[in-house]
């Protein structure tokens, strides 16, 4: 991935970093719908995510400016070449603090696999992969089985791109565009591994445990789901 970027003017800028531009670029779905939604006003972030930043009981986010932004943008991940990529990853500050947001925009489509699918066949690779994305989040292996696969590697992602930018916060945020918030039960039992209860329009902390092989300890974690 080069590390020199093209400012878009609009929405239609984003089609050329999709892996397949003519087949994932359909109204309806995530990729086209969610680069008609950050483009509205591309110097913020999209009406619905303000609103619920303001409202939110956490103080670093109703004070949030956001700094940068870039459409699908690819984290690495040990396991496989194959990167995580988010829809969007924006590099925003609050209270002079650095905080790093993966985004994964929904409209109807699930959020991959649940990990017990995704491990069939459980490839050398795969086990590597799973074990580090456990790692970082303070997991055990047999807690996620039923867990969308797409919400470990996505929330991992933000550490990463967190320890990556200097930053001591980080969200991962579910944008959701589906008008009956489909796929949020999932979400929500991904929260609960954490002990928390994930609402609609809300930022959450949790708090990750304490083991030898926690990564990223330091890094103040954040989940949310935005409807809008």
């Amino acid at each position: 991935m080069t590390k020199i970027y093209v400012p878009a003017s609009s929405s239609e800028d984003w089609r050329t970093l999709l892996a397949d531009p003519i087949k994932h670029w359909r109204s309806g779905y995530s990729a086209k719908d969610s680069g008609k939604a950050w483009m509205e006003n591309p110097n913020d972030f999209p009406p619905r995510i303000r609103s619920a930043f303001l409202r939110s009981e956490l103080e670093p986010f109703r004070s949030i400016e956001i700094l940068l932004a870039f459409p699908e943008w690819k984290t690495p991940l040990p396991g496989s070449r194959r990167p995580s990529q988010s829809d969007v990853f924006a590099l925003a500050k609050s209270a002079g603090r650095l905080v790093a947001i993966t985004v994964e925009v929904k409209v109807s489509e699930p959020s991959d696999n649940v990990v017990s699918d995704w491990m069939d066949p459980p490839t050398p690779g795969k086990r590597e992969r799973l074990r580090y994305l456990c790692d970082c989040l303070g997991l055990d292996l047999d807690q996620v089985d039923g867990i969308r696969y797409q919400l470990l590697h996505r929330t991992v992602s933000s550490l990463i791109e967190a320890d990556r930018f200097g930053a001591s916060r980080t969200l991962m945020l579910v944008h959701s565009l589906s008008p009956t918030n489909e796929w949020f039960e999932d979400f929500e039992r991904f929260a609960s591994l954490f002990d928390a209860r994930a609402e609609i329009n809300s930022i959450v902390p949790i708090t990750r445990r304490r083991t030898e092989r926690l990564k990223f300890a330091d890094i103040r974690l954040r989940l949310g789901w935005v409807s809008g």
